[in-house]
């Protein structure tokens, strides 16, 4: 895992048990990140807190006075030891059915809590869990824009069908092998599904989104992305991809991963106008032959290049060559000029 619970050096962990914990409190918000507390009963809790910040602790129940904050909008307990007994009470405290972010990620979830009473709810992260399946998110309100449950075991998409509002969708290092039922989500912007073990592109007609990534699945083809014109970012490394194709139409196009793979040759961007990050490292293109063609559209735009790991980055004058073709280049890879 990223975060790992407990690993905090801040010295607010060290408190003496008679006084009072005194978190940063700036007007309603009280955030206490990383004083390592197990419980709530040294600390003040003000009725009027709208933001309730308790990240990097060792707490594994709740304390009944959140359940009083009639304002609390936001509410994170990310990186603790909450397991599903102890997140239960959260779901029936009505007071609290205002929040609008609730960070659960980095506990002991087996599930996905029920949010039923959150009627508001715009953000949900239950990231960095155990949780094996979706169900439960059909009782997430359909207010919802963002939703996170990457690095989880879940296996399946579903009851996704109703967050049509949503417009960032994180489901990375799952166990993914199929893209499904996300026809209705209609404005979704950002699509994240890395590490996962995905053999096809499946996007269902979704033409709003900007940002996708796919790396580290088992992707063989670039096929799927024609209709996303809107698309802006685009991140397939470190997959069995072999031809660059399907890119003509992404007009919108400023970052390009394809690392990772087994391309031969550029192909298929010499119409795109707005590329500025090109990512080809770490595949068997041979020759910088025919690549101001290849990326002409964008031979004025293009910022950075990756080709390290090829064979024609071994050719003479490899940097000179790029720079000759590529003016406004400012990064060869891990060379950065300006």
């Amino acid at each position: 895992m990223e975060d790992s619970v407990g690993e905090s050096d801040n010295d607010n962990g060290n408190r003496d048990d008679e006084t009072a914990v005194e978190g940063n409190s700036l007007g309603h918000c009280l955030d206490l990140t990383s004083f390592q507390l197990h419980d709530l009963s040294e600390v003040d809790i003000p009725e009027g807190l709208v933001e309730l910040d308790l990240t990097a602790n060792r707490l594994s129940k709740l304390d009944h006075r959140i359940g009083l904050l009639k304002q609390l909008k936001k509410l994170s307990l990310r990186q603790n030891l909450f397991d599903d007994e102890g997140i239960e009470p959260l779901c029936g405290w009505s007071t609290i059915s205002g929040l609008q972010e609730l960070v659960l990620r980095d506990n002991k979830l087996s599930k996905i809590p029920d949010a039923t009473i959150f009627k508001d709810l715009l953000v949900f992260d239950v990231s960095f869990n155990e949780i094996s399946s979706l169900n439960g998110l059909s009782k997430v309100s359909n207010t919802l824009k963002e939703l996170y449950v990457s690095k989880n075991e879940v296996t399946k998409m579903e009851e996704l069908e109703h967050l049509q509002a949503l417009q960032i969708l994180e489901l990375g290092s799952n166990r993914f092998r199929v893209m499904e039922n996300l026809e209705t989500l209609k404005i979704l912007e950002e699509l994240w599904l890395g590490r996962n073990r995905i053999k096809a592109v499946n996007l269902c007609g979704l033409k709003c989104i900007r940002k996708i990534s796919l790396q580290s699945n088992r992707l063989t083809s670039m096929l799927g992305f024609q209709e996303c014109v809107g698309l802006e970012e685009l991140y397939l490394s470190h997959n069995g991809i072999a031809k660059m194709e399907g890119l003509s139409t992404l007009e919108n196009l400023r970052v390009l991963d394809v690392s990772s793979n087994k391309l031969t040759a550029i192909n298929d961007i010499e119409k795109l106008t707005r590329l500025e990050d090109l990512w080809l490292n770490d595949n068997q293109i041979t020759s910088l032959e025919g690549i101001d063609v290849a990326v002409a559209g964008s031979k004025m735009k293009l910022t950075t290049i990756y080709l390290e790991h090829n064979p024609c980055a071994s050719s003479p004058n490899y940097s000179t060559t790029l720079k000759q073709i590529f003016p406004k280049l400012q990064q060869i890879d891990s060379d950065i000029f300006m």
